[in-house]
């Protein structure tokens, strides 16, 4: 399985001959190496309706045909868009033919800003938990730190942990950090930084605070496999 980071917090997954996006925030991101107009996907997975999360995912999956896999609240609204998609809700698992997706929890907002001044509830905020190959990907999206990350780590052991450090809108590299024990995984890497002034953040210094030594910090473009 390979699995690259793209800037701000869009991930993509290869696996089982398809490709997974997480988060296609490509337009308007600065730091992301990707095209949207070139980028291909079979699946896109969201882990909430922030516009800097949802990004490009409708123009993306009607060109590519992509089913995209979310709350069933952010499903419903970008299924009136005229993409397929698969609402889930925070808890809950499904498995497909390209691997498994479980929703966790996350502590967060999840509105889409419209162009006319109109924001679009989108359900509740979520993690992901995708399982594939024997592994199993943990993405935070956003959110602050809570103690059940814990019990997350403990009922599905983490090969890769992804986790928002930009602090001001998600959790910091402190309390990333100390996620990141919570979590066990044996490999973590931070996101959702340096993309606007408000989140600014120096990623070496977040892997210097994790307790067991396992971070990566992925420059976009920049992948592992596992």
């Amino acid at each position: 399985m390979k699995i690259s980071y793209h800037g701000h917090s869009v991930v993509q997954i290869n696996t089982n001959g398809k490709t997974i996006l997480i988060d296609p925030f490509i337009t308007g991101n600065s730091l992301t190496d990707l095209k949207a107009e070139e980028v291909h996907a079979d699946v896109i997975v969201l882990t909430h309706g922030h516009n800097d999360h949802v990004g490009d995912t409708v123009a993306i999956a009607k060109r590519c045909g992509s089913l995209v896999v979310a709350n069933a609240d952010l499903t419903t609204y970008l299924s009136w868009q005229g993409v397929e998609t698969h609402g889930m809700n925070i808890g809950g698992a499904c498995h497909f033919d390209f691997g498994t997706v479980k929703l966790t929890q996350a502590f967060h907002g999840s509105g889409y800003a419209t162009h006319n001044n109109e924001i679009i509830y989108c359900g509740m905020p979520t993690g992901v938990l995708f399982s594939s190959e024997g592994k199993t990907i943990y993405h935070a999206g956003d959110t602050g730190l809570f103690s059940d990350m814990k019990l997350i780590g403990e009922r599905h052991p983490i090969d890769v942990a992804f986790l928002p450090i930009g602090d001001n809108f998600t959790m910091g590299p402190e309390d990333a950090a100390y996620a990141a024990k919570l979590l066990q995984a044996k490999t973590v890497v931070p996101i959702h930084y340096n993309t606007f002034p408000p989140i600014k953040q120096n990623p070496n210094l977040f892997i210097e605070l994790l307790e067991e030594k396992n971070g990566k910090v992925l420059n976009p473009g920049e992948a592992i496999e596992i």
